[in-house]
Parts: C-alpha cells; structure tokens; sequence
C-alpha cells in the first residue's frame, strides 16, 4: 500500500483535524495521499480529477460517516480497489476504523496485518416503456416504494424467471448482506453475516399476514414487475433516488461480478459491531429471571 486515494465528507466538524492527523502519519509510513477538490486542499496535496485519483491509488480510504462510504463505493464503480473508512461521524456502522485508531489503521495498511472483507454489490437494470435500460449499483439496497401515496401497490416478483409471488405493498426492499441491518432490517428482514452469498427480499407493509422476508442465492436474477398502483412509484439505490417507476415498468437486480473489498483492522469483529452499534444481543439472565 504506497498510494491512497483519499475521500472524505469534509463538512463534518473534525474533518480538518482528522484530515491533518492523516497527512501526518502517512508522510512518517512513506504512504502517498492523492485527493481532489476541497479534500486535496485540507491535506496539502495537488488537487486532482477524483478518476485520477481512484486509477492510481493501490487502495482508497474514506474518512466520515456510512454516506461517505456509499459515496466512495459508486465513484470506485467496477475499479477492484480495496476501501477503508474511518468514522469521524455519529453511528458509522461501514466505517469500522475509529477515529482515535486511524494511525493503527495506516500502520495496518503499511505491514498487510489489515483483514479483508468481500462484499457484494446488486446491479439494478430498470426498463421503462420507450428508454434504453439503465444499469446503476448498490452496495446496500434497492428499494420500490408508492411515493407520496398512501395506498398500496403491487409487485410482481420473478427469481431465473420463475413466478414467486405478487407482493399488494407500500413497497419492497431487495438487500445484500451489507444493507441488512439498515432499511431491509427496520422493515422485519434478518441481521445478514456480511460474507454471505445472499440477498434478501423484503416486502414493506405487506396487506398479509403470511408474507415474510425471503433469502435467496446471491446467484439469483430478481425481477420486479411494477403492476396495478394509483401514482408513480420510487425507485431509490442507497438511499439516492434514481426514478419514478409507472405500471409496466421493471427492474432486475443481479450480483455484480465485482465485490467491494472493505478493509478492517486486524481485531475487528463484525459480532461487537452489532452489539456495541445496534445494542444487539441475545437473552441474557436478567431476561430470565
């Protein structure tokens, strides 16, 4: 690791003090720092094209909160380049690396003693009624939702073209093992082990008693067919709202070839990040008793 392509949210109130520590402690490891607009400036180097950046760096490593990884994600698109983050943000469940732990991480990075996590990324294609198909990415979720409507739609859901079932919804999420503790999991699906070669097909309000989330092999095609609805649906990819969805329309989410290589310090355990980030356990003796 001798050159890191830096991203960082810079709005955030310590991003310059962060930022400072950062230029610092790689100058003392011989790591060069390649950055673009506001980012370059903050630590002292040449402003450049961020496609520049990302092309040249052996790794990347994004300094915020879960939105600055999302960000770094879509701009590495199909580069393989390994990510780490570091949350100088509130709850920063991607950004595993604290604050106060950044020069360990350099030094990780400086001796390979870091940890690799693969993760998966959905391709979402959308077809529309007389426009050329689009393909965007996900490292979270794809979500349908009725919009500004208070009343339900239906969606017609296909895996390797078989019927599975017609979903009559406020909406329907489909998630990959990173994105199920976010939306997928307000919405009742399960905690998803982030390696796993899955993804999760959640409905939203589902007008029936016996529809549950459902997991499926990440070898899968999923295919959602908009059906019978009142107003435009939305389509949203990491939280980024991509478009308005209409009867007729569909989407197909596959795994994209490419996983995301996020980068961890050697001790990091995905288990403590849900207990000490989600207050998650499980029954304890007090519970019994």
């Amino acid at each position: 690791m001798k050159t890191l392509g830096v991203i960082a949210n810079c709005n955030k109130p310590r991003a310059e003090k962060v930022l400072w520590q950062l230029a610092l402690k790689a100058g003392e490891l011989g790591i060069g720092l390649r950055a673009s607009g506001r980012t370059a400036a903050l630590l002292g180097v040449a402003d450049e094209p961020l496609d520049d950046v990302l092309d040249s760096a052996d790794a990347v490593i994004a300094l915020g909160g879960d939105g600055t990884m999302l960000t770094a994600v879509r701009a590495l698109g199909e580069r393989c380049k390994p990510l780490l983050g570091v949350n100088i943000g509130s709850l920063g469940f991607m950004t595993s690396v604290a604050e106060e732990d950044l020069s360990a991480a350099l030094q990780s990075l400086a001796d390979e003693s870091y940890i690799v996590s693969e993760r998966v990324v959905a391709d979402c294609t959308v077809r529309q009624a007389g426009e050329e198909p689009v393909t965007c990415h996900a490292l979270n979720d794809v979500v349908i939702t009725n919009g500004d409507s208070a009343r339900v739609i239906t969606l017609e859901v296909r895996i390797d073209g078989r019927p599975v079932t017609s979903y009559l919804c406020d909406g329907l999420i489909i998630s990959t093992p990173t994105g199920s503790t976010g939306h997928s999991l307000s919405a009742g699906g399960p905690i998803v082990v982030p390696e796993t070669p899955a993804f999760v097909i959640s409905p939203i309000c589902p007008h029936t008693l016996s529809s549950r989330p459902l997991v499926v092999p990440d070898s899968c095609v999923i295919e959602v067919a908009v059906g019978s609805q009142s107003d435009v649906s939305r389509l949203t990819l990491d939280g980024q709202l991509q478009d308005g969805l209409v009867t007729g329309d569909s989407l197909t989410v596959r795994r994209r070839a490419c996983n995301v290589r996020f980068l961890h310090l050697p001790d990091y355990d995905y288990f403590d990040v849900l207990r000490r980030k989600l207050n998650w356990r499980g029954s304890s003796m007090s519970d019994r008793a």
